[in-house]
């Protein structure tokens, strides 16, 4: 749409039952690959069906990090919307709850587990 400009905000949360491993800090690494993958599909899926949904252009998987625990691994994402006059300004507490609610209270993200106090939106 004319005017419109894309803009990102940040998804960090923690996968409590995928295993961190030193290729997910590799971008070439088919591990980092495949599990970017994964996450771009269940983000963009859950993403598109929140209130930005409209207006939202997709996420990238930028890292995975060594959690507290042996089985966790925390990811970064950065997401993408179309922001115009149309679209309410961005509300980074709505889509939080809206997300938390999709994971099931932060607990569910497709078939990986998630870290109840781990979801941060950063508008």
């Amino acid at each position: 749409s004319p005017g419109a400009v894309t803009e990102h905000f940040t998804l960090n949360f923690t996968i409590t039952n995928l295993m961190f491993t030193t290729d997910l800090q590799t971008p070439s690494s088919r591990k980092f690959r495949s599990t970017e993958k994964t996450m771009k599909h269940y983000l963009d899926s859950l993403l598109q069906k929140s209130s930005i949904g409209p207006h939202f252009a997709g996420c990238k998987g930028t890292g995975f990090r060594s959690g507290q625990h042996r089985d966790d691994t925390k990811v970064d994402a950065v997401c993408s919307y179309k922001d115009n006059a149309s679209l309410a300004r961005f509300d980074r507490e709505k889509l939080y709850q809206e997300l938390s609610t999709m994971t099931n209270n932060v607990t569910k993200l497709g078939h990986y587990s998630l870290d109840r106090s781990s979801l941060y939106v950063d508008g």
